[in-house]
C-alpha cells in the first residue's frame, strides 16, 4: 500500500503552509491511499487531493520531497510539496469547504504558524505540540528545512519548546 501526503506552500516572503485537521482529531496533510497498480502515484495523489480539497491540484515528479517505508505495516508514504500563490491557496481553502470528504475525513484546513509569539511558546512551538497522524510531524519539519521556510536555529528552538 502506498499513502501519499502533500502540502501546499504559497511562494511569499513568509509563506503559509497548509495542513488539515482530520476526522480523528489529528493533524495531517491532504492525501490518501493509492494502489500503484491501479493508478500512477501522482495520479492517485491528485485524485485524493480533489476529494479532500475540492479542487484539482496538479502534481508531478518535480514536486516529490521524500518517502518513508513502514515494513511492519507494508506501507510507504510519499511526501510532495507545491508552491502556489496566496490567491491559489485561498481558492483551495474555499473549495475545501465543499469537498467530497469535508466533514467526513477532513474537519478543516489549517495554516501552520511560522512564527513564535513573545511568550516563546505560542506559534510554531505550540503547533508542534499537537497530535499528528503517522509521520506528519516529521514531514512538516522536513518540509520546513528542505524548503527553507524558517531558519534552522529557530526551528531547533521551536522543536525543543514543543515538548515532543
Amino acid at each position: 500500500r502506498h499513502r501519499h501526503t502533500h502540502t501546499v506552500t504559497p511562494s511569499l516572503t513568509d509563506p503559509p503552509l497548509q495542513m488539515q485537521m482530520r476526522f480523528d482529531g489529528r493533524l495531517g496533510f491532504p492525501g490518501g491511499f493509492v494502489d500503484p497498480e491501479a493508478e500512477g502515484l501522482e495520479a492517485g495523489l491528485c485524485r485524493e487531493l480533489l476529494e479532500e480539497l475540492g479542487c484539482p491540484v496538479e502534481l508531478g515528479e518535480q514536486d516529490y520531497l521524500s518517502s518513508h517505508a513502514y515494513s511492519s505495516q507494508h506501507l510507504v508514504t510519499h511526501f510532495y510539496t507545491k508552491s502556489i500563490s496566496l490567491e491559489q491557496l485561498r481558492d483551495i481553502e474555499r473549495a475545501a469547504l465543499s469537498a467530497k470528504d469535508h466533514g467526513l475525513e477532513v474537519m478543516g484546513m489549517v495554516r501552520v504558524p511560522l512564527f513564535t509569539l513573545r511568550d516563546g511558546v505560542g506559534g510554531l512551538p505550540a503547533f508542534l505540540s499537537n497530535c499528528f497522524i503517522g509521520n506528519a510531524r516529521c514531514q512538516l519539519v522536513d518540509a520546513l528545512r528542505s524548503l527553507r521556510l524558517v531558519r534552522e536555529d529557530w526551528l531547533v528552538s521551536a522543536l525543543k519548546l514543543s515538548h515532543h
